[in-house]
């Protein structure tokens, strides 16, 4: 029977908890209590809750996953090398997007041909304080078009050089290895794959081979349409599992343990109330031991939440949700609006320093 431990109380600090709270992932987060589920059938058939005491008492009579897990959510990430940049794991550190597609669910045909005007987008999240640009030539939204490689091509790979040539750190988004291949060649550093290197066969031993990190994102569909074939049991334990798979494949096939990064896939395949329980359950991924990445900026969650706002007036949920996401313990945030991000990024840093230095929670 599969188990699951979830963090459920999360703390500032680890003396607000007299020491009796685990750090989660290396970061700056701390967990103090913690929901042992256990399933079958797909259906959760018991849940016992436990203190950081309780259950380090317990370990020894727990089933081996569960032992694997609690080891998972104080697993320590090595930071991620690309190129001169160094992005480290140990706190949140923001992705910004750079759409070269005419069809994108935010900025679609904004940037596309425009290399003057991408050039300046990119610039200025770099400026911004983003830790890497992630460039992607296909719309994955729903009932997009499937892209032609060559077109893939021929929008991405200028934008990959571009931004090689100014020293950024860079990410390939893209589901074709012949376009993860020749973008590396131009100066890109990680694949982030939204089909979890799923889309082409040969994908997984083509990305070993290269020794890059990867993204591996949850997306029920098995075809072109990455949205399709969604059916839950229960959505976080299902992307759960999902993602522990495509962590054992990468592995399988070869692709080094601290090269792969896990994505929940907010909004692929999921509905609004799907999308919120995965958020909400986001410590819970710490126990799969690979760090994570966030991509919720501007989703159709955050219109649907707010009387049907267009995407680029989405501002407020968006950083609602990153924040969520570094209170999560999350290391990447994928986002539009880097300035806004990193300030908030900054800000949350500036308070959880002041929780690690405010001894009076002692007396």
């Amino acid at each position: 029977m599969p188990h699951y431990l979830r963090p459920i109380a999360l703390a500032d600090s680890p003396q607000s908890e007299e020491g009796e709270a685990l750090r989660l992932a290396g970061g700056l987060v701390y967990a103090s209590r913690f929901a042992l589920i256990e399933r079958a059938g797909g259906r959760v058939t018991a849940r016992e809750r436990y203190s950081l005491p309780e259950l380090r008492a317990a370990l020894p009579d727990l089933p081996e996953a569960v032992r694997d897990q609690f080891d998972n959510l104080q697993r320590v990430h090595a930071p991620l090398q690309c190129g001169a940049r160094t992005i480290r794991l140990d706190q949140p550190q923001v992705m910004g997007i750079l759409n070269v597609t005419p069809d994108s669910f935010s900025d679609g045909g904004h940037f596309m041909d425009r290399p003057e005007v991408a050039n300046e987008h990119a610039a200025a999240m770099l400026e911004a304080g983003a830790a890497l640009i992630d460039v992607g030539g296909e719309s994955t939204r729903p009932g997009a078009a499937a892209v032609w490689e060559g077109d893939e091509l021929k929008r991405v790979i200028p934008a990959v050089e571009r931004l090689a040539a100014s020293g950024a750190a860079i990410s390939i988004d893209t589901r074709r290895p012949a376009v993860m291949e020749a973008a590396l060649a131009a100066g890109a550093h990680i694949i982030n794959d939204v089909s979890a290197l799923r889309h082409d066969p040969r994908s997984l031993a083509f990305a070993a081979g290269t020794g890059a990190p990867v993204v591996l994102m949850h997306a029920p569909g098995e075809g072109e349409d990455l949205h399709d074939g969604a059916v839950y049991a229960d959505v976080v334990l299902d992307v759960f599992d999902w993602l522990a798979a495509r962590r054992d494949a990468a592995l399988a096939a070869g692709i080094a343990r601290d090269r792969i990064v896990l994505d929940p896939g907010i909004g692929f395949g999921k509905s609004v109330a799907e999308n919120l329980a995965l958020i909400n359950a986001l410590p819970l991924f710490h126990a799969l031991g690979q760090p994570l990445l966030l991509g919720a900026s501007r989703k159709r969650m955050v219109g649907a939440l707010s009387n049907e706002a267009p995407a680029h007036q989405r501002l407020g949920g968006s950083l609602a949700l990153a924040v969520k996401g570094m209170d999560a313990g999350v290391q990447l945030l994928r986002v539009h609006d880097v300035p806004e991000t990193v300030q908030a990024a900054r800000v949350w840093r500036g308070l959880r320093d002041a929780a690690l230095t405010d001894f009076s929670q002692l007396a």
